[in-house]
């Protein structure tokens, strides 16, 4: 049994499970029968894991978000599509193993789906450069999406970036050009497209594969303009104040659902969407169904209204008269 990581807010559960732990070991050594005191303490256990998670701060939702045993967009394309095909390269300069696509089937229609992978270990993390995307990372996503749109195919995109990589050589080749074109080119595109956020929605990283008509966000994601430390570091000189930046930010599904800005909150299971994939990859699956029904019937020229309208109606402003 693999062991668990758990946050600094979840300390109270690991102390129980540790005993929990304890118990199972004596019981395999011992004719003593302790099942029903493992029972007691695993329902308390589970209990309270939910009343700590009743009551997250956003800052304790965005550690959630990075937890290193979340599942990434592999999982959920392996747990939800079929006959899943990778495709590699931007065909101008690299293969960026931080965005992984291709095509596949969903309940049976053929579609395109691709997301950021951020990895698992030293190694895979290095490789995939921590989710973060270079220019060739979203020239491949776009290359990816226009097929799409050339064979008719609706695009399924999941979302787990910190933010586009800020090193000098993604900058030499046009990171923000690159996340311009996508923004630009998506808004356009003539086939159906739905997001999931399913980690850390970070800055214009996030937005370049989320310009879609349907956005949905996990209970314990994060989307924002830019993360709670590099907001803190702007405002205040220091990161340690990432926690006052996390509330000031809104950046947890509910306050961004009562916004507008995403169209639905996925539930994940007690504790988050890493203590059961399984029960998490099936709540996807239904939620992204109930999505791609609402969209499956529309023409092209309605769906690019739709996009355009919903857009259009994202922010809110007031126009006042100075010397009055």
């Amino acid at each position: 049994m693999a062991k668990k990581t758990f946050l600094d807010f979840e300390q109270p559960v690991a102390e129980l499970e540790a005993k929990i732990e304890e118990l199972r070991y004596v019981q395999t050594e011992s004719a003593v029968d302790i099942t029903l005191e493992i029972d007691q303490l695993s329902k308390k256990s589970q209990q309270l894991t939910k009343d700590i998670y009743s009551d997250l701060t956003p800052w304790q939702v965005t550690k959630i978000s990075r937890h290193p045993e979340r599942p990434y967009t592999l999982d959920y394309i392996h747990g939800i599509f079929t006959d899943f095909v990778e495709m590699h390269g931007d065909r101008h300069f690299a293969d960026d193993l931080s965005i992984v696509g291709g095509l596949a089937r969903f309940n049976g229609q053929s579609c395109m789906v691709l997301g950021q992978q951020k990895g698992r270990d030293t190694k895979e993390r290095t490789l995939r450069n921590f989710g973060m995307s270079k220019p060739e990372g979203y020239r491949k996503a776009l290359r990816l999406m226009k097929t799409a749109e050339k064979f008719k195919l609706p695009v399924f995109t999941f979302v787990d970036t910190p933010g586009a990589y800020p090193g000098i050589d993604a900058e030499e080749r046009g990171q923000s050009e690159a996340i311009g074109r996508n923004i630009f080119e998506m808004a356009q595109l003539e086939v159906p497209i739905i997001t999931t956020i399913i980690g850390e929605g970070g800055s214009g990283g996030a937005l370049a594969i989320s310009v879609a008509d349907q956005v949905l966000m996990l209970q314990y994601s994060v989307y924002s303009v830019i993360s709670p430390e590099g907001c803190a570091s702007i405002l205040w000189k220091t990161s340690e104040k990432a926690e006052v930046a996390a509330d000031a930010l809104g950046i947890t599904a509910h306050r961004l659902k009562a916004l507008g800005l995403v169209d639905k909150i996925v539930n994940e299971p007690v504790g988050g969407a890493h203590r059961d994939t399984d029960q998490m990859v099936s709540f996807l699956k239904r939620a992204l169904g109930d999505a791609w029904r609402q969209l499956a019937d529309l023409k092209p020229k309605e769906l690019l209204e739709r996009r355009y309208e919903r857009l259009n109606s994202y922010g809110r402003f007031t126009d006042t008269k100075a010397g009055k």
